[in-house]
């Protein structure tokens, strides 16, 4: 799923009540091969892709038949609502990060075996897979955001390097709209709380208490980056009204009228297509700025692999599922389908590890957050939107919106 339009995952909650989904004990993936049919659905690219890529474990379990369904992303989610009510899901599916809690909440999956190994991912896509004291599936895939910047024009304004912290950031924008000729200085979304997000956690914000039973969305460091990312745009270093036609980013950022903007890896190949192969010598990724120094927080969505309560083959159903983690797979994976592996290890293949605009999303997943799997986060989320557009357009000020939406959360609830 495409990053910052997207939602995404969790926080873990510290203990369990009668009503948690974390309830049931996590059973043990068996040794042995996989035998018997087991059934999968799965979504768009990854539905055409994944038969050729199951041929190697067919090759490890000949004895298994593993049956792909293919399932569109629009209808996903009404799809599998209906299999779990009706109990007729597949054993295996992949699962868009923002269903997580909806339907981990329903009881609708199996815990994640102890002997699966989810110390091999990355810490910030596992948390997809928590809810309420539980763990269920494991990451499949990862989408995150980083920095691009035009080089060319940032030599051109005096920059020779990424900006490491919030002050160079800004810095950055201002000097190439200032010498470059930008006509803004980066692309930031106006009305999207959820593409601000990086910004809340870089300064060290909070969405919700960790036992999830609260919002703390009012807080010193959330108001701190609100009044920064407002700043962008009264001073006019951001459009207020960007372009909502398909590629018009794209576009701008190869044209060189706004140089910077934060984005996913799907963007690489986007700029290969629209400037060339020589456009890659004027460009550049890095991580997301911290507040003061280092590596900031980004936002990390993607795909998890479930087993469902009701499958029929639940031991090849996990076997199946950790074979699609083992580093080798997830790498062969990307290659495939574009994919970011949620294994370390995984990037430590060539494809990945030497180009340095790929490389800089495996450093960047190091330090990723999500918000929390509640049912309700989309109702906070929408209201939070609302309240982003007033402030990045000056109708209303940092405090103002801060107070809004704590209000607004702390009446919807979380769910919990």
């Amino acid at each position: 799923m495409a990053l910052l339009a997207a939602a995404a995952l969790l926080l873990t909650a510290c203990g369990r009540t009668a009503d948690d989904p974390g309830t049931a004990s996590a059973a043990v993936v068996s040794d042995g091969p996989a035998t018997g049919t087991v059934s999968i659905w799965a979504m768009g690219a990854e539905a055409e892709k994944l038969p050729e890529l199951l041929r190697a474990f067919k090759d490890q379990n000949p004895e298994v038949d593993v049956q792909v369904t293919a399932v569109p992303w629009p209808s996903g989610h009404d799809k599998f609502q209906a299999a779990i009510a009706a109990g007729t899901t597949p054993d295996i599916g992949q699962m868009g990060t923002t269903w997580m809690g909806e339907f981990a909440e329903a009881k609708a999956f199996a815990p994640t075996p102890g002997n699966l190994g989810a110390g091999s991912f990355y810490p910030g896509s596992v948390d997809s897979t928590k809810v309420g004291g539980g763990t269920f599936g494991v990451p499949w895939y990862v989408d995150t955001a980083v920095l691009y910047y035009r080089t060319d024009l940032a030599h051109q304004a005096g920059f020779d390097s990424a900006p490491a912290n919030w002050d160079q950031l800004r810095a950055l924008a201002a000097a190439m709209q200032q010498k470059a000729g930008a006509r803004y200085g980066i692309s930031l979304p106006p009305k999207d709380f959820q593409a601000f997000l990086p910004f809340a956690w870089s300064a060290g914000a909070k969405l919700a208490t960790d036992d999830g039973t609260k919002w703390t969305l009012d807080s010193p460091q959330m108001r701190d980056a609100l009044a920064y990312y407002q700043k962008f745009f009264t001073d006019g270093l951001a459009d207020k009204h960007p372009s909502t036609e398909t590629g018009a980013g794209e576009n701008d950022f190869v044209k060189g009228t706004v140089p910077m903007f934060i984005g996913g890896a799907y963007e690489v190949g986007e700029f290969t297509k629209l400037g060339g192969p020589d456009f890659a010598n004027k460009y550049a990724t890095a991580t997301v700025p911290a507040k003061e120094s280092g590596t900031g927080t980004s936002f990390v969505g993607g795909s998890d692999l479930v087993v469902f309560k009701q499958a029929k083959n639940p031991d090849a159903a996990w076997k199946l599922a950790k074979f699609l983690a083992k580093p080798e797979i997830q790498a062969q994976w990307y290659k495939m389908t574009g994919d970011l592996p949620a294994v370390p290890q995984a990037w430590d293949d060539p494809t990945l590890r030497d180009d340095p605009k790929l490389a800089v999303f495996g450093q960047q997943l190091k330090s990723v957050q999500s918000p929390p799997a509640s049912t309700r986060w989309a109702q906070v989320q929408e209201t939070a939107s609302q309240q982003t557009e007033q402030l990045t357009t000056g109708t209303k000020d940092v405090d103002a919106v801060v107070r809004a939406i704590q209000s607004a959360a702390t009446s919807i609830g979380t769910g919990r």
